[in-house]
Parts: C-alpha cells; structure tokens; sequence
C-alpha cells in the first residue's frame, strides 16, 4: 500500500485488519488488501491478536484470522462488545467482495 502519496488525504472507508503472524491466510488477506487499496484508497488499522492489549479480541477471533472489519472512516474505534454488529469478512475473501463490503458501508 502507498500510505504516503494519500497521507494527508481523508477517505469514505476504514478497514481493520484482525491478524497474527505466522497466519498464511493472513498473509493473502494483506495482498487482497493491498489490491484493494491500489484501486480505493481506505483508511488502515491492523490488529495483532496474539498482543497483550488485543486480548479481547483475540478472544473474539482466535481460530477465525484473517478478519476485517469495515467502516466509515469517521465511525468511532472498533468495540469488541460491538463486533456481532460489525461489517465483516473472515478467512478467503476477494477484492471485490471487499469492494462490496466498502460501497455497503459508505451508502448506508
């Protein structure tokens, strides 16, 4: 991703990442990701569950990684309390399903 070319801009969409490392499934993800971003620029978050502070969502996403979430960029903060309600993919997903998942978010 070219994080320096839009570092100063603001756009319609947030994508949390939820990974841990060592994960293969992760590491697709990150290039769905990366695809993704060469087309619509969104705004980025990564999350390592394995971490200390990340514990409550590891509790949430232990045997699912990858997880996204999808957001408006101005939503607040991700919630573990809140993620049954969350815009999400979980494992394999495509470009365009994450494509989808940006255009539901932006037009609600």
């Amino acid at each position: 991703m070219r994080v320096t070319s839009w570092l100063f801009q603001s756009f319609p969409s947030r994508i949390t990442f939820f990974r841990r490392e060592g994960c293969g499934l992760c590491v697709q993800a990150r290039s769905v990701l990366s695809d993704v971003w060469d087309r619509r620029p969104f705004e980025y978050k990564e999350v390592d569950i394995v971490k200390p502070e990340s514990k409550a969502w590891r509790d949430l996403y232990d045997f699912d990684v990858p997880v996204i979430h999808i957001s408006k960029a101005q939503a607040p903060e991700e919630d573990p309390k809140l993620s049954s309600k969350a815009v999400k993919l979980m494992h394999r997903f495509t470009i365009e399903q994450v494509e989808a998942k940006m255009d539901q978010v932006e037009k609600s």
